[in-house]
């Protein structure tokens, strides 16, 4: 096949297009890097959906950063064609959808693309010099983004860039003094509120995370977005807690937050691109997951290269990313929560034992565990709903004439 690009006429702009969501759009940074480790002349931009682009910020591969609405009007989207048509040398599309490869098609004087496999896409495959076909469930996004390099000859990169605050003295010192609190001791960062319902974890779980954090001795950080219900939420928790949490949601942008997260002994968090961040900066990174596909969507750890470092079911640990799975035979259902919608909850998430998640956090800070005697039983800390039915469960080989207290009166650190 012959060279899109000779040698002697290598690409001078190129405009990636990722509208989706912002995980999405972080995952993709691994096929900018490849371009630029090629062509490092070359001006890359890249075009995303609004409220998605701020986790590309200071990323050293990317010129500028174009913004689109999700939804736009016509004449909203005409606006947004005539800023991109026919400025680039190249076009790429890391998405299927027909707004990419649209756009990508009215962008690039040459063009490639992702398009899904079914057999209607012939005018998506029009609008593209070259293409790859979307292998769905069955590969990682980033391999998903890489895939366009072998219609390049390049050889892909695999490196997720997370945002970044850089050399910059104002935001450090500003870093510095959020962090002062701690008093130098090291702390961990717990990220407790993803964007869609359907990824959460339970109160009960977070409030046994911090108890376990802070009586280990680590200073607690809370990280988090600035929407209301999320303010809340981590406020409210912090009260039940009663521990002296710094707790940042809401105050950071998520270059801030990066850097957080990078000086962090360990980041706990759920599926959600704060885990993704964490992830990319190589520190020991715990993900709660439950109805996602792991293969598809876990966590890139740090330096990690070719396949999918994940499984479709099964918890375990690929270089800082240990995946903790939610349990059940319909795990991973690849649905958005039990009612297949954002907004539902997801009981394998429900029932994700806490003491699960402080066994894992015990051994990626590299602590010693607490060691009961054989007959003690820890008691489950499950979302409250399903406390009931978990704790007969824990009543099966406990010592006899030990009786289960109640669950929220004995929390086993």
């Amino acid at each position: 096949m012959a060279a899109l690009f000779p040698d002697t006429a290598p690409p001078r702009s190129i405009l990636m297009i990722c509208t989706g969501r912002i995980g999405d759009v972080l995952l993709s940074t691994p096929a900018v890097r490849s371009l630029k480790a090629r062509w490092p002349d070359a001006q890359i931009d890249m075009l995303v959906f609004e409220g998605t682009g701020e986790v590309l910020e200071n990323n050293p591969d990317i010129r500028r950063v174009v913004c689109i609405k999700p939804h736009a009007k016509l004449t909203e989207r005409v606006a947004d064609v005539r800023k991109i048509w026919g400025k680039y040398d190249l076009g790429c599309s890391l998405r299927t959808s027909s707004l990419a490869s649209f756009l990508c098609w009215m962008a690039g004087r040459k063009r490639i693309g992702v398009v899904a496999p079914a057999r209607n896409n012939w005018i998506k495959k029009l609008m593209l010099n070259r293409f790859v076909i979307e292998h769905g469930h069955s590969v990682h996004t980033v391999q998903s983004a890489v895939s366009l390099m072998a219609l390049l000859g390049i050889t892909p990169r695999f490196e997720v860039v997370p945002p970044a605050v850089l050399n910059q003295p104002a935001q450090l010192e500003q870093l510095d003094s959020l962090l002062a609190s701690t008093n130098g001791k090291p702390y961990a960062v717990v990220h407790m509120y993803p964007r869609y319902t359907y990824k959460m974890w339970h109160i009960e779980g977070w409030i046994a995370v911090l108890a376990f954090l802070h009586a280990r001795g680590y200073a607690v950080v809370l990280t988090g977005g600035p929407a209301a219900a999320e303010v809340t939420y981590a406020r409210d928790i912090c009260e039940r807690t009663g521990i002296k949490a710094i707790n940042l949601v809401g105050k950071l942008s998520l270059a801030a937050t990066a850097e957080v997260i990078r000086r962090a002994r360990l980041f706990v968090g759920p599926d959600t691109s704060a885990s993704h961040i964490a992830a990319a900066t190589g520190t020991p990174t715990l993900a709660l997951f439950g109805p996602s596909n792991p293969v598809r969507w876990g966590p890139w750890p740090k330096g990690w290269t070719g396949s999918s470092p994940w499984l479709t079911s099964g918890s375990g640990q690929r270089g800082n990313v240990y995946l903790l799975q939610g349990t059940g035979a319909c795990v991973p259902c690849k649905q958005e929560g039990c009612d297949a919608r954002v907004d539902s909850w997801s009981d394998c998430l429900l029932t994700l034992d806490a003491n699960r998640v402080i066994d894992v956090a015990t051994e990626l800070l590299g602590i010693a565990p607490d060691i009961a005697p054989d007959w003690r039983r820890r008691i489950p800390i499950v979302a409250q709903p399903f406390a009931g039915a978990r704790l007969e469960m824990a009543d099966v080989g406990n010592h006899p004439g030990q009786a289960n207290p109640d669950s929220s009166l004995e929390i086993t650190l």
